[in-house]
C-alpha cells in the first residue's frame, strides 16, 4: 500500500512559515505477489513442448511362418532413390538397374522441392498406366536405398518425403546390388580425407 510518511519539517528559526513536504513510500509487496501469481498461472496453463516423433508404416505381423507368394515387382512400376553424398539423390523412375538404358536414366536431383516434384510426376504416371491390385493398392512402389556415404539425416528427409507424398507403399532397402554398384560407381565411394 501507498503510505504518506510526514518527514518532518517546518521553520528552522528564520522566521518563514514553510509548507510540510510529505514523501510518499510505495509497498511493493503486493505487486510482487501478483507477480509470482501471473507467473504460476502461466505456467499452469501453458502446455509444454512436446517431442516430436515420425511415424513408420511397417508391415503387419504375421502369425503364419510360411512366406506368402506375390508377383514380383516391375521395374516399370517402381522409382528407386539413392541417397549419395554432400546431400545428392540419384534415382531410376520405372527403369531397373541392370537395363541396358539405366546409365542414361540415372538422374541426380535435391532434396525438398525438387524430389517432391520426381515423386509426384512418377506416382501420376505409373498410377495412370497401370490397374490397381487385387487389395486396392496403388502399383507406384518407391525404393529408398541408403549408400555408405549418405547420413541418417538424408535417410529422415526422404522418409518425411514419402509422408509429404502421401507414398503408402516404399521399401527401405539397406543393400546394393552388383549392378547398382557399377551404376553408381564413384558417386557413393568415401572421399579420401586432404
Amino acid at each position: 500500500m501507498a503510505e504518506i510518511v510526514d518527514t518532518g519539517g517546518g521553520g528552522k528559526g528564520d522566521g518563514k512559515v514553510r509548507a510540510k513536504k510529505m514523501s510518499t513510500r510505495v509497498d511493493m509487496t503486493p505487486m510482487v505477489d501478483l507477480g509470482f501469481l501471473l507467473i504460476t498461472f502461466f505456467m499452469l496453463a501453458t502446455t509444454m513442448t512436446k517431442p516430436t516423433s515420425m511415424t513408420l508404416n511397417v508391415p503387419d505381423k504375421q502369425d503364419k511362418k510360411e512366406e506368402q507368394q506375390t508377383e514380383p515387382l516391375k521395374a516399370s512400376k517402381v522409382l528407386t532413390i539413392f541417397m549419395g553424398r554432400n546431400n545428392d539423390i540419384y534415382y531410376l523412375d520405372g527403369v531397373a538397374a541392370d537395363d541396358d538404358n539405366a546409365e542414361t536414366a540415372l538422374k541426380k536431383a535435391s532434396y525438398g522441392t525438387e524430389i517432391r516434384d520426381v515423386i509426384f510426376k512418377s506416382k501420376t504416371r505409373i498410377n495412370s498406366q497401370n490397374p490397381k491390385d487385387e487389395a486396392g493398392n496403388d502399383p507406384f512402389v518407391v525404393v529408398l536405398k541408403p549408400t555408405p556415404v549418405s547420413t541418417y539425416k538424408n535417410m529422415v528427409d526422404v522418409l518425411d518425403e514419402m509422408a509429404i507424398t502421401k507414398t503408402k507403399r516404399y521399401a527401405l532397402v539397406d543393400e546394393l546390388t552388383d549392378a547398382e554398384k557399377s551404376l553408381l560407381g564413384d558417386r557413393i565411394k568415401p572421399q579420401p580425407e586432404q
